[in-house]
Formats: C-alpha cells, sequence, structure tokens
C-alpha cells in the first residue's frame, strides 16, 4: 500500500492543503502538473485572470475592455467567463443564442469583432436562467471551458472570475496556467483590504500580480471638465506603492460607457481608457521581444 502523506491521504488531490509534502512533490513534476490539459484543437498563448476581493468592482468591464483594446492590437483574444452564477459577458457584447457543440467539443460564441466567448449564459435556456448549483459543480463547469472548448488560437485569454477566493478562483490558479493577474478595485475605503485579499491568494498560489485598475473612480462634468472623486479621494496610489505594484489604469463614471455595455455595445468604446494597461501588460509578458501577431 502506498504510504500515507502529511494530509493523511494516500493520494494527494485539489483538496489537499498547502502544507500536504506529497503534493509539493507533484506541484515540482511536470507530468503530474494539477494544470489541465488544454483541448487538443486549441493553443493559448497567454491567461490573465480579472480578480477581486469583492464583488460589483467591475470585473467583467475590465475583461471586456483590455480584450477589445487587445484585439484592436491585432491580437486573437477570447474571455473565459467564470463568473458562473452571476455572467455579463455575453450582454455587454450583445451575443444572443447557445453556444453549439457535440458530445466532446463545445464551441465559443464570437463577437461583431471576432473575440472568442465562453459564458454560461450561452448554454442556459435563457439569460435570466438561475444558477443554482454548489462549489465544485461550479467549479468543474470553469474547468471544462478550459478542455472542453474549442478555442482555436488565441494570443491572450482573459479569465472573468467572480469575487472573492473561493472554489473558482483555485480551480483557475490550479488548473489553468495563468501568467498574471490583475486586480479590479474601487476608491473606496476598503480598498486596501480588497486589493490584500487578491493580492495575498495570488502569492500563495505563486501568481504573478500584474498591476491593479481602480474603476469609478472619478466623474467628469461634461460641460466644464472638473473631475469629481464621487466615492472620496482614492486610497490607490498609497496601497499600490505599499505592494509594489503598477496602477494599470483608472476608469471613471462614465454614462457613456454605461449605455454601451447596457446595448451589447462595448466593442464600440472609444476612449480607451485602459491603453497604458495594454503597454504595461505586454512589457510585462514578453519583456520587450516582438509578438506575433
Amino acid at each position: 500500500m502506498e504510504d500515507e502523506c502529511s494530509c493523511g491521504k494516500t493520494s494527494c488531490d485539489e483538496s489537499c492543503g498547502e502544507n500536504c509534502a506529497r503534493k509539493d512533490d507533484k506541484k515540482e513534476t511536470p507530468n503530474n502538473s494539477f494544470v489541465a490539459e488544454l483541448n487538443a484543437s486549441s493553443s493559448v498563448k497567454h491567461v490573465i485572470g480579472i480578480v477581486s476581493g469583492k464583488g460589483g468592482v467591475g470585473k467583467s468591464l475590465v475583461s471586456s475592455l483590455l480584450s477589445v483594446l487587445f484585439n484592436r492590437k491585432g491580437y486573437r483574444t477570447a474571455i473565459l467567463d467564470a463568473d458562473i452564477t452571476g455572467p455579463s459577458i455575453p450582454r455587454m457584447f450583445g451575443i444572443k443564442g447557445k453556444a453549439v457543440g457535440n458530445d466532446l467539443e463545445l464551441f465559443p460564441k464570437q463577437t461583431n469583432g471576432g473575440i472568442h466567448v465562453m459564458s454560461v449564459n450561452l448554454l442556459l435556456d435563457t439569460e435570466e436562467t438561475p444558477v443554482v448549483w454548489r462549489g465544485p459543480l461550479i467549479a468543474n463547469i470553469v474547468k471544462q471551458f478550459w478542455t472542453d472548448v474549442v478555442w482555436g488560437n488565441i494570443d491572450f485569454m482573459f479569465v472573468d472570475m467572480p469575487p472573492g477566493t473561493g472554489d473558482v478562483p483555485l480551480t483557475v490558479f490550479q488548473s489553468l496556467p495563468v501568467d498574471g493577474i490583475i486586480i479590479v478595485t474601487s476608491p473606496q475605503d476598503l480598498v486596501s483590504m480588497i486589493v490584500k485579499k487578491a493580492y495575498n491568494m495570488a502569492r500563495m498560489m505563486n501568481i504573478p500580480v500584474l498591476g491593479i485598475v481602480e474603476n469609478m473612480s472619478y466623474y467628469q462634468c461634461p460641460d466644464c471638465g472638473r473631475k469629481e472623486e464621487i466615492f472620496g479621494k482614492s486610497k490607490l496610489p498609497e496601497t499600490a506603492a505599499q505592494l509594489g505594484l503598477d496602477v494599470l489604469g483608472r476608469i471613471p463614471i462614465d454614462p457613456a460607457l454605461a449605455r454601451l455595455c447596457d446595448e451589447g455595445k462595448i466593442e464600440d468604446e472609444n476612449k480607451e481608457y485602459l491603453s497604458q494597461a495594454v503597454e504595461t501588460i505586454e512589457r510585462k509578458l514578453h519583456a520587450g521581444e516582438e509578438i506575433k501577431k
């Protein structure tokens, strides 16, 4: 019989604790990696997780804007909507109808601009159908979006995460070859706690943090151009400096942007609030090397 490891099991799995010695050995052996095998008909060069310590801060918005901006630069982009109980990506892009597939594979829907999207809302009868599933099933669906979906050849895949540090983020960090995460936050006093929760989880999982995006940063008067920080003075610069992270961008409260999201026309956004974020991500992931588009 195989000897028990420090967690008391004869076979390690994803539920083992961080201090499990055999699990550490397993991580170090490429052939036994927890990373799931990508669909055989697909190729994904870079996977970026969009995360936050709480909900309602704009992860889906950031995922969408980044995918659009990278797509405009000529990269083949995709969004894996991992927010199973609160999916919003299809609505933001105006995607209608169900994803098609067969017994073995699923095929993502494409936006007007050619961005590949897979979301649980593309599998349900209606977009209002609730997902009342327990955590392990939700996490398994996210994993299947990686293994069973024919993504094709993708340069940048953005994973829109649910809030917090539960089953889905853990599954994504363990099962997908995540190159780095982007933390999304708001300018409220909770910013330090929100950012640090996501930052600390990433460190525990040895995932690089590419930077922070602040949403709802300010409102700019369309008449006089004055910027008003509705939620108070941002704490982001201090928090970012404390953690040694880059501020990738600040998205204002923009009624026009909100309207585009509601109308499913996010690809028509032309203010490019995160253009600097694209340049920083390129630099960090590729260290100045030319990327084949």
